[in-house]
């Protein structure tokens, strides 16, 4: 029996919550993969996997042995890498997160380069407006924009953010431009329902802070969309200073009230710690690191001046 191979099918079983996906992503049959399943159990003597005909879920043993198991092939996939050498060309699968507007505009370049100097990875993607369990959802390297909650995790900063209140030109001179927090009650105001967007928008100038419930005239599930929104003239609206920086440097749109802006957010490359850093994670994050590093509008002030 290969423990390892039963473990890596369990894993693969786990996290694409089905049997047929997991058999495309080893290139098993589904016979297969049923078959490791089945004599992993039985090994085992548990139960792993409670089974549905819409997906397959862990049970809580399951869910246990499942990180237990990644854990223990993370450790042979760097064992096997140390025998080959420190300097060994990164190999194999890299599962990357990060939010979905930023992960589009600045981590998918950095991909297309890092697949390109490495030809032995395959990266997987995950662009999404929540933040992803990096254990239980099989990811190997975040982008998280925030303070970070986890200390668990190793985290590298490569750059800073502002929430910047935009409006056009249009709007502006057809609306006026507000002076306090307060004068946007006399607004239209556009909002974003991505990640944890809210309808309650915090305002602070030295030092005293103000969080100001607002009623839209326009709420959207995309960050893109309510920036094309703003940028039509349709009124005010929230966004990150790097979603804007074309917009604002081309003159589309303008920001108000950057008086009253709260601390500026901190962008994070963020991976699990340890010493045992494979070597595709630790040539993304060099990469990743350099390139975000070094770019000014990930710098406070550097993309938002009108």
């Amino acid at each position: 029996m290969d423990k390892f191979h039963l473990m890596t099918v369990f894993v693969a079983v786990a996290e694409e919550q089905s049997f047929s996906a997991a058999a495309r992503r080893l290139s098993l049959s589904a016979p297969a993969v049923t078959r490791a399943i089945s004599a992993l159990e039985a090994h085992l003597k548990v139960k792993l996997l409670i089974r549905t005909t819409r997906h397959v879920r862990t049970t809580q043993a399951g869910h246990h042995y499942l990180l237990d198991a990644k854990r223990i092939l993370l450790e042979l996939e760097f064992a096997d890498e140390s025998a080959a050498g420190i300097h060994s060309s990164p190999k194999g699968e890299l599962n990357i997160t990060a939010p979905s507007m930023f992960g589009r505009l600045y981590i998918t370049p950095i991909i297309v380069a890092y697949l390109k100097g490495f030809p032995d990875v395959n990266v997987n993607a995950l662009f999404l407006d929540r933040v992803v369990n990096l254990v239980e959802e099989g990811q190997d390297i975040a982008v998280r924009i925030g303070e970070l909650a986890d200390s668990s995790l190793r985290a590298i900063k490569v750059g800073d953010v502002r929430h910047l209140l935009c409006a056009s030109p249009d709007y502006l001179k057809l609306n006026g431009i507000p002076l306090c927090p307060d004068d946007l009650l006399k607004h239209q105001i556009i909002v974003s329902k991505a990640g944890n967007g809210s309808c309650s928008w915090q305002f602070e100038q030295q030092g005293v802070k103000q969080l100001l419930k607002l009623k839209p005239r326009l709420s959207m599930t995309t960050n893109d969309a309510v920036i094309n929104a703003a940028v039509s003239g349709f009124g005010i609206t929230r966004v990150l200073s790097y979603q804007v920086a074309e917009e604002i440097n081309s003159g589309a749109l303008c920001t108000v009230l950057t008086d009253f802006e709260c601390r500026p957010l901190p962008i994070h490359i963020v991976h699990q710690q340890g010493t045992n850093v494979p070597n595709k994670v630790r040539a993304f994050i060099n990469l990743a690191s350099i390139q975000l590093g070094s770019d000014t509008r990930l710098k406070t002030g550097a993309d938002a001046e009108t």
